[in-house]
């Protein structure tokens, strides 16, 4: 009967999915499909709509709301804008600068906001004029920034670690978010590199020239927005508030502070609000219904039954890695982070701990890969959000993003390869 199950859940929500069903509707529906072979239609939708209102009631995801707020905050509040001139600053006169800066800036950008889809948005609007005036091929600007600002969902605060927390059954938020410094700025360090290869080929433009008192003056009009980064953070390492604590401090902070630049005003609120709510909506659907997908493969053994196939395979940890990654790999081609986060956790993350894998490198080799997916169609969001703000098309930008893509797959491997860069950070602080 389970191999029944897995037919039915795998072809009906691909088949929802070729017939353009929205993903979360995808996910509830197939669900419900499957858990009607063993169980009466009316107790089938009873159990699906329980399940979908028990998978949000969590109090971990309270700080998602609380993110994606700050986040709306630091793009309308200037933050955004002073993290970029501290990138500039920082690049000087180095050629092609202007694509160095978009990769700190993204960095920088992701680890006080934690979004990818805002950074996408924010850099690109702000950087993707001025590369126009010095002559930037448009399309490289686009690829720069569709892959440097996935580094955001590494470098925490991050919502996707906090949705891995929830689908793992408590892995530390705290342990989580500290692992992923060193993996983000090696994937930022490796976008460099290859950005490097193009500004060379392209013999991009000089940027300007920063003096020490010019960045010292860049540094300290950036330093306040810096700052929440200590505060959240470290609050987390220390132990004086919880991961939902510091998102909603992340917001007073946010506000306050947006509010000091004179960027903000109070009539922007309601459309700062407005736009938070209808983003952390989309995500709550995709949680919810997830979470009945995964309740419904846990009560058909599914996990199980692939578990089993996957350890039969091999008992070398290199070779079960190898086939999850490519296997996620494929599904962040057609899957969203959150959705694919939750169902595949549950599958993949007890075979692995039975091969001795962390679960909190489990979790950023995840992460990390399922951030490549942002960038490729049909399901990319980042990508459709970086072409959008640069006013081009997916089919321009797709040969200079292939050597991106293979960046952050090499920095896929090495992170897979070499648990320490992850695990380091976290044995450091004693999480």
């Amino acid at each position: 009967m389970e191999y029944i199950t897995i037919i039915v859940l795998v072809l009906s929500f691909i088949t929802l999915m070729g017939l353009g069903v929205p993903v979360a509707w995808s996910l509830g529906f197939s669900s419900l499909l499957t858990l009607m072979i063993t169980v009466a239609t009316v107790p089938s939708m009873t159990t699906i709509a329980q399940r979908m209102g028990a998978g949000l009631n969590s109090f971990s995801l309270l700080a998602i709301p609380f993110f994606i707020l700050a986040g709306e905050i630091m793009n309308k509040g200037g933050i955004a804008n002073r993290l970029i001139n501290l990138a500039k600053a920082i690049t000087g006169r180095l050629p092609g600068g202007l694509l160095y800066v978009n990769v700190i800036a993204a960095m920088l950008f992701g680890a006080i906001a934690g979004s990818a889809v805002a950074a996408a948005s924010a850099l690109g609007g702000i950087l993707g004029k001025r590369m126009d005036e010095e002559g930037y091929p448009k399309e490289l600007g686009v690829a720069v920034n569709v892959t440097s600002s996935t580094t955001g969902l590494i470098i925490p605060p991050s919502n996707i670690l906090i949705v891995y927390s929830l689908a793992s059954g408590g892995v530390s938020i705290g342990a989580l978010f500290v692992a992923g410094y060193i993996p983000g700025l090696f994937v930022g360090l490796l976008l460099m590199l290859t950005a490097a290869f193009f500004i060379r080929k392209h013999k991009l433009p000089q940027g300007e020239t920063t003096s020490f008192s010019e960045f010292g003056s860049v540094f300290l009009k950036a330093a306040p927005s810096l700052t929440l980064l200590v505060i959240v953070i470290g609050g987390i390492v220390v132990g004086i508030f919880t991961a939902t604590e510091a998102s909603a401090i992340a917001v007073l902070y946010t506000l306050g502070l947006s509010f000091i630049y004179g960027e903000l005003k109070v009539k922007d609120l309601p459309a700062i609000l407005l736009k938070s709510s209808s983003t952390t909506a989309v995500v709550a659907l995709l949680i919810a219904t997830s979470m009945s997908m995964s309740w419904v493969m846990s009560s058909e053994d599914i996990p199980q039954s692939i578990s089993q196939i996957l350890l039969s395979l091999s008992d070398n940890k290199y070779i079960i890695l190898i086939i999850i990654n490519l296997t996620l790999l494929f599904v962040g081609v057609f899957m969203d982070m959150t959705p694919a986060v939750l169902i595949f956790t549950p599958i993949f993350l007890p075979v692995v701990s039975e091969l001795g894998i962390d679960p909190v490198h489990f979790g950023i080799i995840m992460v990390l890969n399922l951030c490549i997916g942002l960038c490729t169609p049909p399901v990319g969001s980042v990508l459709f959000i970086g072409v959008g703000v640069a006013k081009t098309s997916i089919a321009k930008v797709v040969k200079p993003l292939l050597p991106f893509f293979i960046a952050m797959i090499i920095g896929l491997i090495v992170i897979t390869l070499f648990p320490e860069m992850t695990l380091w950070l976290p044995s450091l602080f004693g999480l």
